[in-house]
């Protein structure tokens, strides 16, 4: 094991991000908790704890978007970084609507790239964005509309990198080649769920990032809480109609689909590893994520002080081969077609022959 996977990490060991030279924390502090609008983030008080713990001992990543909190997110997120600006890279994202019944206020076209962009400026009390997203794919704007209006943004330097999130592997393949044929502004982080309970991105889109240059930065590292060990089988029975972003951490994790009988089984043995080692649920599932050499910084999303304390150990974890086998078996995902197909003897026998040849690294 590789000492970047053991105990070299903390928040000011920096890592490039993707294929820029952009230099982040191994672990980014999420500010969608910064705020009460929603019924169940930090009040001011305790999210400026939160993020002046974090500053402090060197993390310098910070994400938010538009819309988390009703814009609360982010003018505590500007607020907070009063006088240290350019200490920290600060990364939002726009689509989400603002206005629910105006079609054009929400989406993945220029004009709301553009009012979005212009909007999330004056919350956050900046005149640049370090890293601005794509939230999530619409399904209704071209990559040609989106990568070009990217663009323009970096020639202005109203932001200086362009990241997309929540979008399919093909689609982001199709706008990152767009980028580099034309020579645009490409894409250099890639922000997808991914945690033990979620690793179907395995099958395309973390190897996509690899090849094409996109740090990945996972969201809910933690299973919507469900890793943490918070929740039991007696909470599965929380109805359909409850799910939504308002309310309570289990309707989030509950509309997500993250609250169901496998994800349990999987925080089981997270807690069994967890307990072998002296250390926390929420650590050791933060730890397997950093695990992967294509993740660059996982997002923390934390609502109290101690649960960034306790999220920051993460960095202290060391994982056995024998821990790493169980959580790997215990969360494995199907990989399909053709991934399963090229793996098998018979298709590398008639590819490769009696040949050794080493892959790629």
């Amino acid at each position: 094991m590789s000492d970047e996977t053991t105990n070299t990490l903390s928040l000011d060991r920096y890592r490039l991000l993707g294929r820029s030279g952009l230099r982040v924390s191994p672990l980014s502090l999420g500010a969608m908790t910064f705020g009460t609008d929603w019924g169940w983030g930090a009040d001011e008080q305790e999210s400026r704890r939160m993020f002046d713990a974090y500053v402090d001992r060197g993390g310098n990543f910070i994400d938010t978007a538009n819309q988390y909190t009703g814009g609360t997110s982010e003018r505590l997120v500007g607020r907070f970084a009063e006088g240290r600006r350019d200490e920290l890279v600060i990364a939002t994202k726009y689509t989400i609507t603002s206005r629910p019944k105006d079609p054009n206020s929400g989406g993945n076209h220029r004009r709301s790239m553009i009012r979005s962009v212009e909007d999330s400026l004056k919350r956050l009390n900046t005149d640049y964005i370090d890293l601005f997203y794509l939230h999530a794919w619409d399904f209704t704007t071209s990559i040609e509309e989106v990568m070009r209006g990217m663009d323009d943004l970096v020639r202005a330097g109203k932001i200086v990198y362009a990241g997309i999130s929540d979008t399919p592997a093909w689609q982001v393949a199709r706008m990152q080649t767009l980028a580099d044929l034309r020579g645009w502004a490409p894409l250099v982080a890639l922000q997808i769920e991914y945690s033990l309970i979620e690793r179907t991105v395995e099958r395309e889109l973390i190897p996509m990032a690899h090849e094409l240059g996109l740090g990945v930065i996972p969201w809910s590292p933690l299973g919507m809480g469900i890793l943490t060990g918070k929740y039991t089988r007696a909470d599965l029975d929380i109805g359909a109609g409850t799910a939504s972003a308002v309310g309570t951490r289990k309707n989030v994790a509950a509309g997500n689909g993250s609250l169901s009988e496998r994800s349990l089984g999987i925080a089981d043995v997270v807690k069994q590893v967890a307990a072998e080692i002296g250390k926390s649920p929420a650590q050791v599932a933060i730890a397997w994520t950093l695990t992967n050499p294509s993740v660059t910084s996982p997002i923390m999303g934390v609502k109290t002080i101690a649960q960034l304390e306790d999220n920051l150990g993460a960095l202290d974890v060391v994982l056995s081969d024998e821990h790493r086998t169980r959580l790997a078996e215990a969360s494995a995902v199907v990989l399909g077609f053709p991934h399963d197909f090229l793996a098998k003897p018979l298709t590398r026998g008639v590819m490769f022959g009696e040949a050794t040849i080493e892959p790629r690294r």
